[in-house]
């Protein structure tokens, strides 16, 4: 990749030390960290900051996490408003179970929306430590990033000129549909994946939760998931077919499966209310090896996707984006690069762990629904051990809480 020859339009380069492409929470994560360091950066965004201050995403937050933030300044208005939670539930052939993995662990989650989260970091990295994000750019070009001095250009829709960012290195933070995933050659990069075969019918509901904790429910005709979002507002999951278009879903039909699949006795009815928000995800899953290409670093969705299945895309993100912060001041401020070589090697064994995880889930949530009768026998088999023994419990509620961290 070589930088091109200048065009007509396009401004003097600019210098800076690390451009950031990606502003959402590994991209600003980052950002922050290296303002922190007194490390300049360039936030690099194609959206608006209304838009990523409202995007729907996911909002469990591992405690590891949430204080690995918290220990760097990002994580005040986070630790103030977020429920925690200790407990879920699962239900499945007319039982109630709940499994308390805080009283296993001694851990819990968080319950903070992505937006939310987003919000506060955009507004600490713009607004307090006066960092420099540019949002609505089209036309984001990677240079170079093989060599020493890798470049970023990107086209302003406002002047119609395209500005050139020469710098060290190259954060990749844009997620899966971004540009810097792509940067990384075939022959060097392997990206390893696979396909669930089942969608779920992401929902949102204007609705008060309809139970104090997370709900799992395991049916013949498909999963069924309950997540309190605010006092005012529910995330509900239906499994449907991988590809299927939110169309065939209308409202009485989304709240008779959900009443179907979540029906238990003793548990209190669903709260309905108007659903803004209809998408179905397919769930699938990927990851490349390594996640660096010269200068070039990816963290989050830009190098690995995990399906939503056990709640650990936006905390592997922040795991990265954790590493990646503190190896570039090392580098930069100090010239030690061993966080640098390792970085690759360190985020990868927290995303394998966490996709295989994800992988035995998904298995036990999607297995009664498979329409093979071996599958549903091993879930249900894999579910009951969880619920009646103690060694099984303990590994799952390890697993589920998330690995701690030492940042």
């Amino acid at each position: 990749m070589t930088t091109p020859t200048p065009l007509p339009g396009t401004t003097p380069p600019e210098r800076t030390p690390v451009v950031i492409v990606g502003a959402g929470p590994a991209g600003l994560t980052v950002g922050n960290i290296l303002r922190a360091a007194s490390v300049d950066c360039v936030v690099l965004e194609t959206e608006s900051r209304e838009f990523i201050e409202r995007r729907p995403r996911a909002g469990f937050l591992e405690e590891w996490a949430v204080r690995a933030l918290q220990r760097r300044g990002l994580a005040d208005r986070l630790v103030e408003r977020a429920p925690v939670h200790t407990e879920f539930e699962f239900r499945f052939a007319g039982e109630r179970q709940r499994f308390p993995y805080t009283e296993i662990t001694g851990h819990h989650h968080y319950v903070y929306p992505q937006p939310l989260l987003v919000t506060d970091l955009v507004g600490e990295y713009a607004d307090v430590r006066g960092g420099d994000i540019r949002f609505g750019v089209r036309e984001v070009e990677l240079h170079d990033v093989d060599g020493e001095r890798p470049s970023v250009s990107y086209l302003d829709p406002a002047t119609g000129e395209r500005h050139v960012l020469v710098c060290e290195f190259v954060a990749g933070c844009d997620g899966a549909r971004g540009v810097t995933r792509t940067a990384l050659p075939a022959e060097h990069a392997t990206v390893a994946r696979h396909d669930h075969g089942v969608g779920w019918l992401a929902l949102l509901a204007e609705a008060p939760p309809s139970s104090d904790c997370v709900v799992l429910g395991v049916h013949p005709r498909g999963f069924a998931g309950h997540m309190a979002r605010s006092p005012e507002v529910t995330r509900y999951y239906l499994e449907v077919p991988a590809g299927d278009d939110p169309a065939n879903w209308p409202d009485d039909r989304v709240w008779s499966e959900l009443h179907t699949r979540l029906a238990a006795p003793g548990a209190r009815p669903l709260a309905e209310g108007p659903l803004v928000e209809k998408r179905v995800l397919d769930m699938h899953d990927y990851v490349t090896e390594p996640m660096a290409y010269g200068r070039l670093y990816l963290a989050g969705d830009a190098a690995h996707l995990v399906a939503p299945i056990a709640a650990k895309g936006m905390n592997l993100a922040l795991h990265d984006s954790l590493l990646l912060a503190d190896a570039l001041i090392a580098w930069l401020g100090k010239g030690d690069d061993s966080g640098l070589r390792g970085y690759s090697d360190a985020c990868l064994r927290r995303v394998w762990d966490y996709q295989e995880f994800s992988q035995w889930l998904a298995e036990l949530l999607h297995g009664p629904s498979s329409g093979d009768p071996f599958r549903a026998g091993a879930a249900t088999a894999r579910l009951r051990r969880v619920l009646g023994s103690p060694a099984a419990a303990s590994t799952f509620a390890e697993l589920f809480i998330g690995k701690g961290t030492d940042h």
